[in-house]
């Protein structure tokens, strides 16, 4: 009749010391959630690393925990990759409510780049020119990409030349804001434009 154990059982492993030298248990195990988090009892750690203001020592977890305890406040592993744990003594509800804080704030500074559309002919008037180029300027100031479009109808393909020279003009009129992206041709009856935002000094 064969015998077994669990390696978890204290009474045997004191029977059997050679068995503490194979155990797989490490010092600490990391959390599955990603960021700051508190420590809690099933995250190993004998001793960590308590940054407590400007302090910033090595002491037993036991010592940390009745510090945390006396002061109100909770224990926060700042990084799990280092021995000893980093842990912060700090109001997690509020640590974590900044954090939260700066993130959505983050996520609203992104700025998704957007292609605007600008349609002219070469029969556009001078105000109306003007009228699109101010549209063009804030689409490019608003950090979007500009594509302009200037389709010649009937006979105004006979006087292609004259859409190359408005398409010129538009671009060079706009070098302070983007600049062109590729070479401007026609395809079929329309010339396009694409002209990218400038970059920010």
């Amino acid at each position: 009749m064969g015998y077994s154990f669990s390696l978890c059982d204290e009474s045997l492993l004191s029977l059997f010391p050679e068995v503490l030298s194979i155990s797989t248990f490490p010092p600490h195990r990391q959390s599955a959630s990603k960021g700051p988090q508190p420590l809690t009892p099933d995250i190993r750690a004998d001793e960590v690393r308590l940054i407590d203001g400007e302090d910033n020592r090595v002491i037993p977890r036991r010592e940390a925990e009745a510090i945390a305890r006396e002061r109100g406040l909770d224990l926060v592993v700042m990084s799990f990759d280092s021995s000893p744990l980093v842990v912060r003594l700090v109001n997690f509800g509020k640590f974590k409510f900044e954090a939260d804080k700066k993130a959505r704030e983050a996520k609203r500074k992104q700025h998704v780049v957007e292609v605007k559309e600008i349609k002219m002919s070469i029969r556009i008037d001078d105000h109306d020119y003007q009228t699109k180029l101010s549209q063009a300027k804030k689409f490019l100031e608003q950090g979007n990409k500009v594509k302009c479009s200037i389709r010649l109808k009937g006979r105004e393909t006979q006087h292609s030349n004259l859409a190359f020279d408005l398409a010129k003009k538009f671009v060079v009129d706009l070098q302070d804001y983007g600049a062109l992206e590729g070479a401007l041709r026609m395809e079929g009856r329309t010339i396009t434009i694409h002209i990218s935002p400038a970059k920010k000094k």
